[in-house]
């Protein structure tokens, strides 16, 4: 999964990552790992400050290379965070832990265009990831934002309510 996220992920701009989220969740492994593994900082958000510390230190600091979060925690961020002060904060969102809706971004693509968004799926079935799907700002949303491809060495069978593989290009 991280020699997947290196390729895949922008790392190379930024200063790395914050994490925000308890040492044993699962998002805590990119954002704690990956910067690492290219020489990247992480800050550690001391547990217990939630949303609005994790809203203080992105105002603060900034120019994050990408911050993994769930998109509940990107609704209540979207709500701290004054719209013009939003470009800049990140070169991107890792998004994933929960189906990613269309209005969960409005607040980036409208204010923060050049931020790269990033549907990850996959952690109840993987752990962390095994999707992804990167949001072309110039698209078109849907309600629900699509989990996109497997990641390297992944393969996704998708199933219909009885349990059975459906075909290619089919919902499942």
């Amino acid at each position: 999964y991280l020699n997947w996220c290196l390729k895949a992920y922008p790392l190379a701009e930024g200063r790395g990552s914050l994490v925000h989220s308890p040492i044993g969740f699962d998002l805590t492994i990119t954002a704690l790992f990956l910067p690492l593994l290219v020489g990247k900082t992480v800050v550690l958000l001391p547990e217990g400050k939630g949303v609005e510390g994790l809203c203080t230190m992105l105002l603060q600091e900034g120019d994050y290379s990408f911050i993994k979060i769930t998109p509940s925690h990107l609704q209540a961020l979207n709500r701290l965070l004054p719209p013009e002060r939003v470009a800049g904060i990140t070169r991107a969102l890792i998004i994933g832990g929960e189906a990613l809706r269309a209005d969960h971004l409005r607040l980036w693509i409208d204010c923060a265009p050049a931020t790269r968004l990033f549907n990850e799926y996959g952690p109840t079935e993987t752990v962390v990831g095994c999707c992804i799907y990167e949001i072309d700002s110039r698209e078109v949303l849907s309600v629900n934002i699509p989990i996109g491809l497997p990641i390297d060495n992944t393969e996704i069978y998708l199933l219909d309510p009885q349990g059975q593989r459906v075909p290619e290009n089919l919902e499942g």
